[in-house]
């Protein structure tokens, strides 16, 4: 049993999250094992690269911690056994591996979470899994913005490797015109 200055640790704690977070997914993990909740936290920690976190808290702690913030939204979802993920950065790449874990292990059932302010349903959060990551967005517009350079570079170089070719050209003309 935890004591009453315990508490007030962790509500603390557990408000700064809330605080920092981009988005915030909660879910019921009824029926998930030890080992089970391990691998879902382990998968967070590896493609997260510490910006997704999990973890577990007692409602009423989690009541007084949205309490005053902008996830106080999220306080009608605090029933049952509450997990809650945790994004400090990219809020796709978060709801795609909690729609993806969640697909394997049926038991894990993703109630409602907050992105960016905004309460979202669970067909929004599976909608919000489809769209490509930040890391993916990225790549995306780099190729994109690569993309003209290299073709003006190719252009730029095109009339200077024509014109050396003519010299080259003219140059071997008038060696076969000078050998005759």
């Amino acid at each position: 049993m935890l004591t009453r200055a315990e508490k007030e640790i962790q509500v603390t704690k557990l408000r700064e999250k809330f605080q920092r977070a981009s988005s915030v997914f909660v879910a019921d993990y009824r029926g998930l094992t030890v080992e089970d909740i391990n691998v879902l936290r382990r998968k967070l920690r590896q493609d997260g690269a510490q910006s997704y976190e999990y973890q577990v808290a007692k409602n009423t702690l989690l009541r007084l911690a949205v309490d005053g913030t902008d996830s106080a939204e999220l306080r009608d979802q605090f029933t049952g056994p509450t997990a809650l993920a945790f994004s400090y950065g990219d809020p796709a790449g978060l709801a795609k591996v909690l729609v993806d874990y969640a697909e394997e292990h049926e038991e894990l059932e993703l109630r409602a979470g907050l992105v960016e302010g905004q309460l979202v349903s669970t067909t929004d959060i599976a909608t919000l899994a489809t769209l490509p990551s930040l890391d993916e967005l990225r790549a995306k517009l780099v190729g994109l913005l690569q993309g003209p350079a290299r073709k003006l570079a190719t252009l730029m170089q095109a009339p200077a490797g024509q014109l050396g070719r003519l010299v080259g050209a003219r140059e071997a003309q008038l060696g076969q015109g000078a050998d005759d």
